[in-house]
C-alpha cells in the first residue's frame, strides 16, 4: 500500500495540512472524476475494503492493513457491500462522509504523535475547516449554501445567457465595466466552489457549468478548454456523463 506514515511524517502543522489537501484532493477525485472507476472497484462480491486518499493526491481501494494496531488510523471498512443496496447518490455521500472523518482523524493523529500543543491543534482545525467538506462537494451542498447566500450566486448560473453561445459555460466572470456588476458581486462569485476539487473560484480561471447537476468545474479539472466550450451546446460533467441505471 502506497501511503504509510513510515514513508512520510508530517512534523509540523503546514506539513500536516499539506498531507490532508493531498489525500482530501485524491478522495474527492475518486469520488468525482473518477466516479465510474471507483464504482465498479466497490465490488460487493469482493472483501471488506476502505478508499484511501494518499499525500500525492491519488486514491486507491483497497483491503486494509493487516498489521494491528496499523501505522496510520484505518478508513471505514467494507464500503463496498452498501453499494448495490443503496442509491448511487446516497452511497457516494456515505463515503464521503466516513471520508472526512478518516481525514481528521489521520491528522490529527500526526498532531498528536508529535506534540501539537493547543494552539496547534487549533490552528490545523481551522485551515482544515476552510476548506469545504468532502461530503459538501460530493453533494453539491457547499455550492447551495453559496446560492442561497443571495440571488447573485443564482445569477451566475445564468448570467451567461447574453454574452455566450450556450449560456453555460465562460468564468462566472464578475465585474466588467459594462456589464453592471458591483464589487460585493464579485466577492459572492468568490465563493462558488468547483465541483470536482472543492477550491474557489478565482477570476483569472476558466470555469464551465454542468446542465446536470448544476455545478460550476475548474476547466483544467475536467480537461475543457474556452475552444472546446465554444462547441458544447449542454456540457455534462464527468460524473453525470458516466451516469447510467445501475441494476
Amino acid at each position: 500500500m502506497e501511503g504509510g506514515a513510515a514513508q512520510y511524517n508530517p512534523r509540523t502543522v503546514e506539513e500536516v495540512f499539506k498531507d490532508f489537501t493531498g489525500r482530501r484532493a485524491g478522495m474527492i477525485k475518486a469520488l468525482t472524476t473518477d466516479v465510474e472507476d471507483f464504482y465498479q472497484q466497490c465490488d460487493p462480491e469482493k472483501e471488506n475494503l476502505c478508499l484511501y486518499g494518499y499525500p500525492s493526491e491519488q486514491w486507491e481501494v483497497n483491503l486494509p492493513a493487516e498489521e494491528v494496531p496499523p501505522e496510520l488510523p484505518e478508513p471505514a471498512l467494507g464500503i463496498n457491500f452498501a453499494r448495490d443496496g443503496m442509491q448511487e447518490k446516497e452511497w457516494l455521500a456515505l463515503v464521503a462522509v466516513h471520508s472526512d472523518a478518516w481525514l481528521l482523524s489521520v491528522s490529527f493523529y500526526f498532531g498528536a504523535r508529535f506534540g501539537f500543543d493547543r494552539a496547534d491543534r487549533k490552528l490545523l482545525f481551522n485551515m482544515m475547516n476552510d476548506l469545504p467538506t468532502i461530503y459538501e462537494v460530493v453533494t453539491g451542498v457547499a455550492k447551495k449554501k453559496v446560492k442561497d447566500k443571495s440571488t447573485v450566486s443564482n445569477h451566475s448560473s445564468n448570467k451567461s445567457k447574453s454574452n455566450s453561445k450556450a449560456g453555460k459555460y465562460s468564468k462566472p466572470q464578475v465585474k466588467d465595466e459594462d456589464d453592471g456588476f458591483d464589487e460585493e458581486e464579485e466577492d459572492e462569485h468568490g465563493d462558488t466552489l468547483c465541483g470536482a476539487c472543492g477550491e474557489n473560484y478565482a477570476s483569472d480561471e476558466f470555469w464551465i457549468f454542468c446542465d446536470m447537476c448544476e455545478r460550476w468545474f475548474h476547466g483544467n479539472c475536467v480537461k475543457i478548454t474556452p475552444a472546446k466550450a465554444e462547441h458544447i451546446k449542454q456540457y455534462k460533467c464527468p460524473s453525470c456523463s458516466n451516469k447510467r441505471i445501475r441494476p
